[in-house]
């Protein structure tokens, strides 16, 4: 995966994350950028989130977690190796790492914290901020190369056996919940994923064979991958939508252009200011 720009400028949905009853879950990494709010909880690899990040829920991290300054937490954070908590953090449940512990000054956990290996108590540099203003500035200066090395570190499987996973990226001041996922970026959404809560970007772009129960609304272009359904309405101030194979729209869809691929539906009604096109396939046009 490359990156020519801050990988914090874009909502990415890895392929397969599941939003399930009270946590957003998915197979790699979750990085958080700094005041985004995420309305229930978060189960990923590791888990990174920058200053005065807002979870509602709990946070389950296979690896490492990392919670930088003023971050709170409203129920437990469950960490299967090291954890990094910045200053004045708070917690509203327990807080049980199995390795190591680096806690700064002035952390709230309402229900206490273990560690199994060594715990430090001091003021921890906010390292994922740390990281990503060194990442800009590598990149401000053409260090691609660098930078890329730096990305592949970060989201590197430790199981060399296993196929590495993408990581979920929640863009700055997001909000993601079950009424909506919001943010002022594009946004990608891979394959196979189940989403609950109307999705507010501005580009969009869905992969194939997923749920999102809600509507989608962009400034710019839309496009919906094959096989998946969108269980409300699909909106674009000035951009076009594609819907590819078999994909369904269960709302109106309003845009600039709108292109059709075969077996797709739309059982709403369709605005278009601009033209519709219906692609058919070999067979019909024989």
């Amino acid at each position: 995966m490359a990156f020519s720009r801050d990988p914090l400028d874009e909502l990415v949905v890895p392929d397969g994350t599941e939003v399930k009853e009270v946590a957003v879950e998915t197979a790699g990494d979750v990085l958080v950028g700094s005041r985004a709010t995420i309305e229930f909880g978060v189960r990923g690899r590791n888990v990174l989130a920058g200053e005065s990040v807002e979870v509602d829920g709990e946070i389950e991290a296979e690896g490492d977690c990392r919670l930088d300054m003023w971050c709170d937490v409203a129920e437990n954070v469950l960490v299967g190796e090291d954890a990094y908590i910045g200053e004045r953090v708070h917690i509203g449940g327990e807080l049980k790492v199995a390795g190591d512990l680096d806690i700064g000054d002035d952390v709230d956990i309402e229900e206490g914290f273990e560690a199994n290996g060594w715990i430090v108590i001091r003021n921890p540099m906010p390292t994922i901020v740390l990281l990503f203003v060194y990442l800009k500035h590598l990149l401000l200066i053409g260090e691609e190369d660098t930078a890329q090395r730096l990305i592949s570190e970060l989201v590197e499987e430790e199981d060399d056996d296993e196929p590495d996973a993408d990581p979920l990226v929640i863009p700055r001041n997001a909000t993601l919940g079950d009424d909506a996922w919001r943010v002022s970026t594009p946004a990608t959404i891979g394959s196979n994923c189940r989403l609950h809560g109307n999705v507010r970007a501005e580009r969009l772009e869905v992969g194939r064979e997923c749920n999102v129960f809600g509507s989608l609304r962009a400034r710019n272009d839309v496009s919906v991958g094959e096989g998946t359904r969108i269980h409300g309405d699909l909106t674009t101030r000035d951009g076009d939508v594609v819907l590819e194979d078999d994909a369904r729209v269960l709302g109106d869809v309003s845009c600039e252009n709108l292109r059709l691929a075969p077996g797709a539906e739309v059982d709403g009604t369709i605005r278009a200011t601009g033209e519709i096109t219906m692609e058919t396939t070999e067979r019909e046009r024989e």
